[in-house]
């Protein structure tokens, strides 16, 4: 498929742009229809919210807050009321608000704070928060603070007030490309190569939100989905398209045509894409463990997207790959290459240093990087799940000075009252109820508020003396209903926003270890029958855990310990959100997944050409750990960017996502799992040979060629003097150290360029050795040798037998 997207370019570039517009116009035509039902079926909070809905469903959508300060006398002057009064009249008339409370009516004496200085309102919208109109609350917003002056201090709060500082949609993603972009650049130092994987991430997104928007008209699919779906969107389709124009570009340098060199590419890369997409999508799927309906739609978005990205990589890359032919590589690559010919197939740099280290210090590079993982993990023992508010907005916002005022005249637990909700309760019961729950520890206000005639529901609004984030108000919570509500004798629920999140953070919580469970137990089966080995996904599952630990540990540094978070713009500290870890879990063992798959696929390709552990680890670190680095790179650009989303939930998952693939990429997989690969030896290719005949084939790396019968003879052998078999040549000479001694029992390997292994054969007492070849052209030969360094170069076989000896020195270098 990669020849045919190569040599048929122009049609594939014409379907890709015809499917980007072609949806753009479908979804513009048919907008968004986001459903944003985030209830728990069968909690106590939901059971509330649903008689809520019933009796009283013009009052039952969002409630925001009006709030106003006098800095002089008192909010009931009549100067004060002749600016206000008004402002609250307007609003009332706004076609999708249901009603607004004001406090200078007589049922709004409560309204007031005792010292007369602070006051508010509030409107209820028909709809819920995500569902009010921006455009209504824009209105309403420029209502309320046009009543303020000198004096008058006026602000508003509310989740629909707080939709409307959220910074322009798409802001995020423009900076997290911008900054890939310089990544790449200096990655390349190719402007035609730092697009590449840019376009690719670009459609690949593209076609897969405007999907989720056509795909919200015919499931439920919440607001946050495309920003998730962005998120990883972004960070994968970079990603894939990165390694891809690594691997193509490798391959021209060391001599290879760009069409040859691109089909080894998709056929070696591609193939690794491929298979991480697909433990992308595996670990998102694993959000259906919860059983969160919201999360559902989720999964459609993020894997979508993914699945889209991956398509793009696999057929657009290699047609744009095409159009672009030489310049993938920069002008000063080009010339070198022209004037020097092709690179050595060795790896060298810093990279190649690097990997000698890990494998001449395994045991003290394992421990340090266990020690700093270990160390950034201690915070996650203290997480907390709950809600965060508008009490953990930045300082500047309405919301955040709305919030503080209300706290200021009303008490901290004003911000988040309770609900107690009963159908058809006996009046006797409900003052009774009214009674117990005044004498209750940690209540400062209860108020039965009117039944709608008819409708047999009572509600009972309970203040707590403590914030909505306060573990003294979960505390509240229980008591109720485990001790106050059960001796009234009636059914009654508690409900509101504070009760809502505290059953997310308890079903999230049970739900977890299955969760985890789940996605680590599908990616060890995808791992076990890709690599054919038990330990290599054991691994990986224990890497996860730990990355997933450290990840959070940081999170709950920043976010709930507040290190820093007011320093970032992130507002004031909280406790994390109660459905992030699912979602931030989901991505993370996806995307640990893709650099394990990347790291060990050409680890195991090595070692399937040598059988020499070390090699196989030492070079697959090598040739892998820079480009893993610079992808890491890029994800941590495009991650950090979505706190410039206005979203906090955005910005936890995306600071908890750029710690993750930090601490993955450049601790984990570059020092932590070849160190552990080393200290383990050749027991991490291990399989047991009954699991070997039972487990179907799945392989990353392309299927070894059958070479030819009169060519073939299995296994390490000498063959001096030999001939190449008809149709095919030969390479032969001696592998001697630099002093002239010969080397025997050296293993000498011929490759094809495509990767795959031709001959193999082991040197005789004098060094001699001969290779067979199917026919000429290009190949690599790799020797190793007992204490020599390991000696890989390209070479050109024509038709009559090539003569080339082999020259081993203890430092590995050749002559």
């Amino acid at each position: 498929m990669a020849r045919w997207c190569y040599r048929h370019r122009l049609v594939v570039l014409v379907l890709w742009v015809g499917a980007l517009f072609g949806l753009g116009a479908a979804g513009s035509s048919a907008g968004t229809n986001y459903s944003n039902s985030f209830s728990l079926p069968d909690t106590d909070s939901t059971h509330a919210y649903d008689l809520m809905v019933e009796a009283f469903p013009e009052s039952s959508g969002d409630t925001d807050t009006v709030v106003w300060r006098v800095s002089e006398g008192s909010v009931r002057d009549t100067a004060v009321r002749e600016r206000i009064e008004p402002a609250l009249k307007e609003i009332a008339g706004m076609k999708g608000v249901g009603d607004v409370a004001s406090p200078y009516v007589p049922a709004g004496a409560t309204q007031i704070s005792k010292d007369g200085r602070i006051a508010y309102a509030q409107v209820t919208f028909a709809e819920q928060a995500n569902g009010v109109p921006k455009k209504l609350v824009e209105d309403l917003v420029d209502t309320a603070q046009d009543a303020g002056r000198a004096g008058i201090q006026v602000e508003l709060g509310g989740q629909a007030i707080a939709r409307i500082q959220e910074p322009p949609t798409g802001t995020a993603e423009l900076v997290g490309i911008a900054a890939a972009a310089v990544v790449l650049f200096l990655a390349f130092g190719s402007f035609f190569a730092m697009v590449l994987p840019l376009v690719i991430a670009i459609f690949g997104v593209g076609t897969g939100m405007l999907s989720t928007m056509l795909l919200s008209h015919a499931t439920d699919v919440p607001e946050v989905a495309p920003l998730l779906g962005s998120l990883i969107g972004l960070g994968v389709g970079i990603d894939y398209a990165l390694f891809i124009v690594t691997r193509h570009r490798k391959g021209i340098l060391r001599g290879m045509a760009p069409e040859d060199s691109a089909v080894t590419a998709l056929n070696t890369s591609g193939r690794a894409v491929l298979f991480a997409g697909g433990t992308v999508c595996i670990a998102l799927a694993g959000m259906l463990v919860m059983n969160m309906r919201f999360l559902d739609g989720v999964v459609i978005a993020t894997s979508l997207t993914v699945v889209l990205s991956v398509l793009a990589a696999i057929t657009l890359l290699p047609a744009l790959l095409g159009v672009l032919g030489m310049r993938v590589l920069s002008r000063r690559q080009r010339r070198r290459l022209a004037a020097n010919g092709p690179e050595s197939v060795e790896p060298g740099g810093a990279a190649a240093r690097w990997s000698v280290t890990v494998q001449k210090r395994p045991r003290s590079i394992a421990l340090v990087a266990l020690v700093v993982m270990a160390a950034l993990a201690i915070p996650v023992l203290s997480l907390r799940l709950g809600a965060n508010d508008q009490g953990n907005h930045r300082d500047d916002t309405t919301t955040r000075q709305a919030y503080d005022l209300l706290a200021e005249g009303f008490g901290p637990g004003f911000n988040g009252p309770l609900q107690l909700v009963a159908k058809d309760a006996e009046p006797a019961a409900v003052q009774s109820l009214v009674g117990k729950v005044r004498a209750t520890e940690g209540v400062a206000q209860v108020v039965a508020l009117p039944s709608r005639p008819g409708s047999g529901v009572t509600v009972i609004q309970v203040v707590p003396t403590t914030s909505p984030q306060s573990e003294q108000t979960d505390r509240l919570i229980d008591t109720l209903r485990e001790e106050v509500i059960p001796q009234s004798g009636e059914e009654v629920h508690v409900g509101g926003v504070t009760a809502i999140f505290k059953d997310f953070a308890a079903v999230t919580g049970d739900r977890l270890p299955y969760f985890v469970g789940t996605i680590i137990a599908l990616g060890f089966l995808l791992l076990l029958i890709a690599f054919r080995s038990l330990v290599v996904p054991l691994t990986a599952a224990l890497m996860n855990l730990i990355a997933a630990a450290a990840s959070f540990g940081v999170l709950v540094a920043i976010f709930q310990w507040g290190w820093g978070a007011e320093a970032l713009g992130l507002g004031k500290e909280g406790p994390i959100t109660a459905f992030l870890p699912v979602i931030m879990l989901s991505l993370l063992f996806g995307l640990s997944m893709d650099y394990q798959v990347f790291l060990v696929s050409r680890m195991h390709e090595e070692w399937v050409h040598t059988k020499d552990n070390a090699r196989a680890v030492r070079v697959g670190l090598a040739e892998t750990s820079r480009v893993i680095n610079c992808a890491a790179l890029i994800m941590i650009c495009v991650f950090s960017a979505f706190v410039l989303s206005g979203d906090m939930e955005g910005a936890m998952a995306g600071i908890g996502l750029a710690a993750a693939v930090a601490l993955d990429a450049f601790i984990l997989r570059t020092a932590l799992v070849p160190a552990a690969m080393h200290l383990l030896g050749k027991s991490n290719w291990w399989l047991p040979a009954g699991l070997e005949k039972r487990l179907p084939h799945l392989a990353v790396e392309p299927r070894e060629d059958a070479p030819e019968p009169a060519l073939s003879v299995p296994g390490p052998r000498a063959r001096p003097g030999a001939g190449a078999g008809a149709g095919g040549s030969a390479v032969h000479g001696f592998v001697r150290t630099e002093s002239g001694e010969p080397v025997g029992e050296a293993i000498l390997t011929l490759v094809s360029p495509g990767g795959s292994q031709v001959d193999r054969v082991e040197s005789l007492a004098d060094g001699s050795y001969i290779l067979s070849a199917p026919a000429g052209g290009a190949y690599m030969l790799a020797v190793t040798a007992g204490v020599h360094e390991p000696w890989v170069r390209h070479i050109m076989i024509g038709g009559d037998p090539l003569v080339h000896d082999v020259v081993l020195s203890d430092l590995g270098v050749s002559r």
